[in-house]
C-alpha cells in the first residue's frame, strides 16, 4: 500500500469492527426470544444496532475528527476531510435474533466517492474480511491466520452455487420467488445467507461463484463489494450499471454476465 492513509483507515476500521463485534456477540441475551426486560426482542436487536453503530462512530470520530459517515442507523455528516464511513453495524438482524451465525459488521471508507478501505467481521464464524483498493482481499480466522482471498474458477452457469435474498414486504417477496424460481434450474443450486456482506465475502472466498439482490442500501455492500472485487469477482446492476437498490449482481468471470443476463431477462430488477 504506497499510499500512507490506507494502512491508517484500515486499522481504524478493522479496530471498530472487532470492537462493535464483540459488543454485539457479547451483549445478546442469551434467550433474547424472551428477553424479559423489553417489549419485544426486535427492541433489543434495534438497541444492539444502534449501539454497535455509535461505538463505531466514535472509535472513528476520536481519531479522525472531520470525516463523514452514512449509517444504516442513521449516522450522517458530511464531513470536510474527503473520507466518509459507510457503516452496517448490524448485517443479518434475522439471524442474530434467531441465534444463527451468520451476522456482521461492515465498515467501509470512501474517498471522494470511490470505495478505498473494506473491512467485514462475522463474530460468530470466527473470521474477518478485509480490502484496501488495489491491494487484495484477505481473511483472518483463529484457526488458520491470515489468507488472501482468491474467487474459485468460473463454473458453467448450470454448475454454479448463488446466493441471494429475500424483502419481507410480501408482494416483493412473491415476485423474488418466482425470479428464483426461473432462475434455480439454470444453476447448481441456490442460497440464502441472511447476511449480504458476508455472502459477497463469501464470494471473495471461493465459497460461493454468484451472488445477487434486489433492494440493498449503500451501506449492506459497501465493504463486501470492494472485498469481492479485489478477490477477483465482477459486481455490477443491471447491464452496464453500478450496483444500486435496484439489482446488486457479483460473481466469478465468467458467472457474472450470464447471471446477470438472466436476472434481467427474469425482471430482478424490479417487483
Amino acid at each position: 500500500m504506497t499510499d500512507p492513509l490506507l494502512p491508517e483507515l484500515l486499522r481504524l476500521a478493522q479496530e471498530a469492527a472487532r470492537r462493535a463485534g464483540e459488543l454485539l456477540r457479547d451483549g445478546r441475551p442469551a434467550d433474547l426470544a424472551v428477553a424479559a426486560t423489553k417489549s419485544s426482542p426486535i427492541d433489543v436487536v434495534t438497541e444492539m444496532d444502534i449501539a454497535a453503530e455509535k461505538l463505531i462512530t466514535d472509535v472513528i470520530s476520536d481519531h479522525r475528527p472531520d470525516d463523514g459517515f452514512l449509517g444504516e442507523e442513521g449516522a450522517s455528516s458530511e464531513g470536510s476531510s474527503g473520507i466518509r464511513w459507510v457503516i452496517d453495524p448490524l448485517d443479518g438482524t434475522v439471524n442474530y435474533l434467531y441465534g444463527l451465525p451468520t451476522w456482521s459488521v461492515s465498515i467501509a471508507a470512501e474517498r471522494d466517492g470511490e470505495r478505498i478501505v473494506g473491512v467485514v467481521a462475522a463474530p460468530m464464524r470466527g473470521e474477518t474480511f478485509h480490502a484496501v483498493l488495489g491491494g487484495g482481499a484477505w481473511a483472518t480466522g483463529a484457526w488458520e491466520g491470515e489468507r488472501r482471498l482468491t474467487v474459485r474458477p468460473a463454473p458453467p452457469l448450470d454448475q454454479a452455487l448463488v446466493s441471494t435474498g429475500f424483502n419481507y414486504v410480501a408482494e416483493v417477496k412473491a415476485h423474488q420467488a418466482e425470479v428464483a424460481r426461473q432462475l434455480i434450474p439454470l444453476l447448481r443450486d441456490i442460497r440464502r445467507g441472511g447476511s449480504a456482506a458476508v455472502d459477497l465475502c463469501d464470494l471473495a472466498a471461493g465459497r460461493l461463484d454468484g451472488y445477487y439482490e434486489r433492494g440493498l442500501n449503500a451501506w449492506d455492500v459497501a465493504a463486501g463489494d470492494l472485498i469481492a472485487r479485489e478477490a477477483g469477482a465482477l459486481t455490477g446492476g443491471r447491464p452496464g450499471e453500478r450496483p444500486s437498490r435496484d439489482l446488486t449482481v457479483a460473481g466469478t468471470p465468467g458467472v457474472f454476465e450470464p447471471l446477470q443476463h438472466h436476472l434481467e431477462a427474469f425482471g430482478a430488477w424490479h417487483d
